[in-house]
């Protein structure tokens, strides 16, 4: 019984998360913790920073056990040797030991040290790529959220539209059974009615492709019933500068600053692959320890123990260009790093300046927006009132009714455009937007 009530709470609680509706904030925590390309990245961030404690422990001193054991049954000949005197051979023949080794690298032509720092700035780059990867994702669970938005909105101003249409009949087959409209007004309100009804479920159909999008963008199941919990704040005047945004982008974009790092990456690679020409040093001492039996061959059994220590030099003095070549291709990699950093500049300057501009249309489209709605507002109460007292035909109040839907649904759409072009600007310039 106790499981059951349990298990009835657990459900209870999932469900009531489910029906609540999401606000933005919510949607990007979600998203975010349920995100397969974040923690990917994550992995990714994690697997180099082990590649920094991988070189960081080549320039320790290695210790190493090795151990052995040797088993022989001599069976022919049973004598060895030459002459009058031959050695007797008694089986069986073993011998087992152990070797203890440490070895230190004292000079690598500084391979160690740069693959090193090759790796720590390497892990700082997938650090940025990484901040990265969660900023492109936020943008894309925004994307979804204010389509979703749009798409909602749209059908709630056809259902709108559909009730109005559908007092328009019932008023207008009013006067048609008084004789103060024909048969043709109530007919192309009819027709007008039917068409909006394929409107709706076309609109509606699309916020269920909405849905599905922003389900999978957030990690829930594409056929959840997720609502969202929308607060529109209207556009407020901003002394936007494009050459600050400009300089804030070159300041703070992950991308450049992964690419930055990528290029000492390069010039350490550079310095590794240069100590080719270099000799290599290394410490190394050894301990041995074996026992053997020897009466196989009639000798006394031994145990052999000694140590010993020394140094070992090594110097490639001709490798026919194999260094030279590694080392012109680490040299032409941070050349396409270079090159790769300015084309980068370039491409973040256009996307600055998009974006910018963008923002600056969008708040224009809110303005205008606005006030078609109150003309097509005002236009629609006129129109109606005449309609009313059949002054105007039904054509004037399909036509006013259009008018009023189309502006209301353009304002709409330019709302969820504005918030989405100050997400992006804020993306463009380098900006977490989570």
């Amino acid at each position: 019984m106790k499981k059951i009530i349990f298990i009835s709470l657990v459900v209870s609680v999932v469900l009531s998360a489910q029906d609540k509706k999401l606000t933005l904030e919510e949607s990007l925590q979600i998203g975010l913790q349920n995100s397969r390309q974040i923690k990917i990245s994550e992995s990714m961030l994690r697997s180099s920073d082990e590649k920094v404690s991988e070189y960081t422990s080549q320039m320790l001193p290695k210790l190493s056990l090795s151990a052995g054991y040797t088993y022989m049954n001599l069976n022919e000949p049973s004598e060895i040797g030459l002459g009058p005197l031959p050695t007797s051979v008694k089986n069986p023949f073993y011998l087992y030991g152990m070797q203890l080794s440490v070895q230190q690298p004292i000079f690598t032509g500084f391979q160690l040290s740069s693959l090193r720092s090759s790796a720590k700035n390497n892990y700082e780059a997938m650090s940025s790529d990484h901040q990265k990867n969660i900023n492109n994702k936020a943008f894309e669970i925004y994307t979804a959220y204010w389509n979703l938005f749009k798409t909602e909105r749209q059908v709630e101003l056809i259902e709108e539209y559909t009730h109005s249409l559908d007092e328009d009949l019932r008023k207008t087959k009013e006067f048609v059974d008084n004789g103060l409209a024909t048969m043709n007004d109530y007919l192309k309100l009819e027709l007008q009615s039917a068409n909006t009804m394929l409107q709706l479920i076309d609109a509606k159909n699309n916020r269920e492709i909405a849905r599905a999008t922003f389900n999978r963008s957030i990690g829930l199941p594409l056929n959840d019933s997720t609502e969202i919990e929308t607060s529109l704040i209207l556009p407020q005047a901003q002394s936007m500068n494009y050459d600050e945004l400009m300089l804030d982008a070159i300041n703070s974009r992950e991308e450049l600053k992964s690419l930055e790092f990528k290029i000492k990456s390069g010039e350490n690679r550079i310095t590794a692959a240069n100590s080719d020409w270099w000799p290599k040093l290394y410490a190394s001492g050894n301990f041995y320890l074996y026992n053997v039996n020897a009466e196989t061959f009639s000798m006394d059994d031994e145990r052999l123990q000694l140590w010993f220590a020394g140094l070992t030099l090594s110097w490639d003095l001709w490798n026919w260009g194999y260094a030279s070549s590694r080392s012109a291709q680490a040299e032409e990699e941070v050349l396409q790093s270079r090159e790769s950093l300015e084309l980068l500049k370039e491409q973040i300057e256009i996307e600055v300046y998009n974006a910018y501009l963008l923002l600056n249309s969008n708040v224009e489209k809110i303005k205008v927006s606005q006030f078609a709605v109150l003309s097509a507002q005002e236009n629609y109460r006129i129109t109606k009132d005449k309609y009313d007292y059949q002054l105007a035909t039904s054509n004037d109040l399909i036509d006013a009714e259009v008018d009023l839907l189309n502006s209301q649904t353009k304002l709409t759409i330019s709302q969820a455009d504005y918030e989405l072009a100050k997400v992006r600007l804020d993306l463009a310039v380098g900006r977490r937007i989570y």
